[in-house]
């Protein structure tokens, strides 16, 4: 896989609350909360949380209306960020077989076929923020919500 299981889970909870913001209205969701609708380990969803805090991806507030939310409006939170902020950009600028040395004068294998495939993800993750994921457009809000909440579960 290209992002880690941390990382999957980062862009997974991050649309989530991107979306309950919208369509709810709620400035803060509980980590508990996430964890349950995204059937990921409450104690795993944490730390993942506090990385993209410390990123500045999201903001957590403490207390019984407490939880976590974007630090920035969605717009301006790509996922770029969000992958950044968990697995660092290495996976996305360094050689697809990890080999030392793979550069365009001594090329692995794979080097040209990865190349032009690796400004295509980089590009996508640079340009799509967490508002473009949030916004799925079915029929109704209810749908709408629906929709993303399924989609989020089966992506685990």
């Amino acid at each position: 896989m290209l992002f880690s299981k941390s990382c999957e889970h980062a862009i997974r909870a991050s649309v989530l609350v991107a979306s309950k913001e919208a369509r709810e209205k709620r400035k803060y969701i509980p980590v508990r909360e996430l964890s349950q609708e995204l059937s990921i380990s409450f104690h795993f969803l944490t730390k993942i949380c506090q990385a993209l805090t410390e990123a500045r991806v999201m903001q957590s507030f403490r207390g019984p209306s407490g939880g976590v939310g974007l630090a920035r409006p969605a717009a301006h939170i790509r996922l770029i960020d969000i992958v950044a902020a968990i697995d660092g950009t290495d996976r996305l600028t360094g050689c697809v077989l990890g080999l030392p040395g793979c550069n365009d004068n001594r090329p692995c294998p794979l080097h040209r076929h990865w190349g032009a495939r690796r400004e295509q993800i980089l590009q996508m993750l640079e340009q799509t923020t967490l508002a473009d994921l949030a916004q799925v457009e079915p029929r109704s809000k209810r749908a709408k919500s629906t929709v993303t909440r399924q989609y989020l579960r089966t992506q685990s």
